[in-house]
């Protein structure tokens, strides 16, 4: 079985993506990074390959879909509070994502979610298990 995950994403603009993620918090992997791709470290098994376009069309023959016309992947993260969420959330809008939905409290599990610069779809989750409705 799978020990890591790595979601690789086309980016048009590198530079502006990787200080995105950087404003939001997160850091890249040198040793795969240069400047066709990005290793965004999520944790210590899950990473995101940020992709210019050119280079992302070298692992596909299909038409690389505008994620700003249609969804192509929610990606989904877990966090440790409802503070967390509300927090990345702001921060990603402070640095140019749009939101595409209001937040949802269902009391056990708060989540919110924005779009990154290149429309990708990202969403943020705190869960408290314990409150989970029978």
């Amino acid at each position: 079985m799978a020990t890591k995950v790595f979601i690789n994403l086309p980016v048009k603009d590198l530079n502006k993506s990787k200080a995105f993620f950087e404003g939001l918090g997160f850091s890249f992997n040198p040793q795969f990074t240069d400047e066709n791709a990005a290793c965004m470290v999520i944790s210590e098994t899950i990473y995101a390959m940020l992709l210019t376009e050119s280079y992302f069309k070298t692992f596909t023959k299909k038409e690389i879909s505008d994620a700003r016309k249609s969804t192509e992947v929610l990606i989904t993260l877990d966090a440790a509070s409802k503070e967390e969420v509300i927090g990345i959330v702001a921060k990603a809008k402070a640095l140019g994502a749009t939101m595409y939905s209001e937040p949802q409290d269902l009391g056990w599990m708060y989540q919110h979610n924005f779009a990154d610069l290149d429309g990708h779809q990202w969403e943020f989750a705190y869960m408290d298990e314990t409150q989970l409705p029978g």
